[in-house]
């Protein structure tokens, strides 16, 4: 039988009265609630593991990882003995270290801190890891346990622990399956360029109210077979999921998924194949930045920057400025135009208090390259001027980016987007043939970089009834296109038709004070699943739509630069096994990025992600330092 010593719950609670070890009933209190007990150790595990029917109550003070933790040690105890390799003593406890020149010896607070940082100096001070909350449960837990506590293998890790920790992360996704039929889902494609294999390692997410779930991955490469691969996959993927819950398919692939975008519309011609709104709105910002009256002041900006870098990395000046720090790294990661032009702006009092100094005329005049152009931009009022103006421009369009790369549901608020942009373009004292080339652009991509289901979602939001909709050529095209591809039959359509009717007429549930009174105060599913049973076909459409994502920037969320490693182990592994790695790695990721850790959120990643659909990204828009200075004075 297990001494007291051995029982680890006495190390969470004080004894009073002394430590008698061969009396069973103490009288004790809690170190984490200070709730007091009068009883044996059979109290204290039960207070501790949050065990009933024993006349204590479980610990409120204890959370879940610390549950868990004690959990682990119960069972430790109760298969065996506890190890007695631990000897306490003062100040700290004695150890055997990992060092074969050191004996036991007596360890401080302080010598474990050298320790740790040790084993993070070792891995490169992988920041990833200092805020993984998994990293911090495992310290805790090994600290509850203590010194007899001894790693698994490589051998166990790649193979019982991991089957078993898919099995926990199964049950977990088996939640929120049971919520698409209701609300349908939305598959999201996202992948990484490997420049030197020329792969496309392509991740597949299921994305529904009830949370992202990580699929699968699959490497795609340039050939014919590559987009073989995909397309089974993702044909897999739907059939897995259930082609009637699955409303739409986003991606952010290009060329590589040009063939499976043709099969999945003739296999399941019901599945929408979105393009991903975050990339549209950028490519919509870039060919602004293209447009003749607008490419100049660009062009200037960028010019600046790079003389200024060349001027920080040549001069004696201490101006210390950081031109490529962005306080945004959502306007980053998809606009770099707009970026160049926008931290240039913030810096202009700087700038100007450079270029009057007389460092600079002095750096100036030992140099090669030609700054007098960039000086007198600097100066010059009509610059700041034209950049304040497009800065406006812009704001919609970054306004808009930080909403949707989120992970909530925003399609119904995409189509409302476009009609706000227009207006906010119309707002500025501009040109009308400048006006009417922007107005132009933004219609003539909408086509080409939105899909249906954003113009059936802006009509049925009930935050934007009475907008006039109904009379838009571009939502009503939309919305035939949606019920043409939702429903194959004439007669659903015709009564969902009938229903959408129904619904501008605000007639029945519809029209009540309490629907009208919360239109603009309840989230939209939300509202037609209180208020819509009287049209029920169009309930049902409109929370499949209102319920889905309209963007990939909710999956590249778990893309970080440990990626890379991750791969490197899970190819020493096993097909199969390097699938579980990838679904355990990628849905531990997406749960700590659920709960606001900053290890996995977006402030912590790479904000220019890797492209390989042509667009340019901050790296390859970046002007080369070598090339001399444009003259952009003139051109403006």
């Amino acid at each position: 039988m297990p001494s007291e010593s051995d029982k680890w719950g006495w190390e969470h609670v004080s004894v009073f009265g002394g430590f008698d070890r061969g009396s069973g009933t103490k009288r004790w209190k809690c170190n984490h609630c200070n709730l007091r007990y009068n009883g044996s150790y059979s109290r204290v595990r039960a207070h501790l593991l949050g065990f009933s029917g024993v006349g204590v109550k479980s610990c409120p003070a204890i959370d879940r990882s610390l549950r868990e933790a004690f959990h682990v040690l119960e069972e430790e105890r109760v298969s065996q003995k506890k190890k007695k390799n631990s000897v306490i003593g003062k100040p700290g406890k004695r150890i055997w270290t990992s060092q074969p020149t050191l004996a036991w010896k007596t360890i401080t607070k302080e010598d474990i801190d050298d320790i740790v940082a040790r084993f993070f100096y070792a891995d490169g001070l992988n920041i990833d890891i200092v805020h993984s909350p998994y990293f911090r449960e495992m310290v805790k837990a090994i600290g509850a346990f203590g010194s007899g506590y001894e790693l698994p293998s490589i051998d166990k890790l790649s193979d019982s622990f991991l089957s078993k920790e898919k099995a926990r992360i199964e049950k977990s996704v088996a939640l929120v399956r049971e919520s698409w039929p209701h609300t349908g889902c939305t598959i999201l494609c996202t992948g990484r360029l490997d420049g030197a294999s020329g792969i496309v390692h392509v991740n597949i997410f299921i994305s529904s109210p009830r949370g992202l779930v990580f699929l699968k991955a699959v490497d795609v490469n340039d050939t014919d077979e590559g987009e073989h691969v995909f397309t089974g996959a993702l044909a897999d993927t739907i059939m897995e999921v259930g082609p009637t819950n699955v409303l739409q398919i986003v991606s952010h692939l290009g060329d590589a998924c040009k063939s499976s975008e043709s099969y999945v519309s003739s296999k399941f011609p019901n599945i929408f194949w979105s393009p991903c709104t975050s990339h549209a709105v950028f490519m919509l910002m870039e060919e602004m930045a293209e447009l003749e009256w607008i490419k100049p002041v660009v062009l200037c900006a960028k010019a600046i920057e790079q003389c200024m870098i060349t001027y920080q990395h040549t001069s004696s000046d201490t101006f210390s400025q950081d031109l490529k720090e962005f306080s945004d790294p959502i306007s980053a990661k998809f606009a770099p135009s707009y970026c160049f032009l926008r931290r240039v702006f913030e810096l202009r009092q700087s700038l100007q208090d450079v270029v009057v100094s007389e460092d600079w005329k002095q750096w100036k005049n030992n140099i090669a390259e030609d700054v007098v152009n960039v000086e007198s931009a600097i100066l010059d009022d009509g610059f700041w001027g034209k950049a304040d103006l497009l800065l406006q421009l812009y704001e919609p369009f970054v306004s808009f980016l930080a909403t949707i790369d989120i992970d909530k549901s925003v399609i119904g608020a995409v189509y409302n987007w476009r009609v706000q942009a227009l207006e906010a373009l119309r707002s500025q004292a501009i040109d009308d043939d400048i006006l009417n080339q922007l107005e132009g652009l933004i219609e003539n991509r909408w086509d080409v970089l939105f899909s249906p289901l954003h113009a059936a979602g802006y009509l049925l939001n009930p935050r934007y009834i009475g907008k006039g909709q109904t009379k838009d050529k571009s939502v009503m095209r939309g919305w035939k296109a949606t019920l043409e591809r939702y429903e194959s039959e004439s007669t659903a359509r015709c009564v969902l038709r009938e229903q959408l009717s129904s619904y501008w007429r605000l007639e029945g549930s519809l029209g009540e004070e309490d629907a009208v009174d919360c239109r603009d105060k309840m989230d939209p599913v939300a509202w037609w699943e209180n208020f819509g049973f009287e049209t029920p076909n169009l309930q049902t459409l409109a929370i499949k739509v209102l319920s889905q994502v309209s963007s990939v920037a909710v999956g590249e969320e778990i893309w970080q630069a440990s990626d890379f490693s991750c791969r490197e182990s899970a190819n020493r592994l096993g097909v199969q096994r390097m699938e579980d790695l990838f679904f355990v790695r990628n849905n531990l990721r997406l749960h700590g990025q659920r709960n606001g850790n900053p290890c996995f959120s977006s402030g912590q990643r790479n904000a220019f992600p890797s492209s390989f659909s042509g667009i340019k990204t901050w790296d390859s828009a970046h002007l080369d330092q070598s090339n001399t200075m444009v003259d952009v004075h003139e051109k403006l």
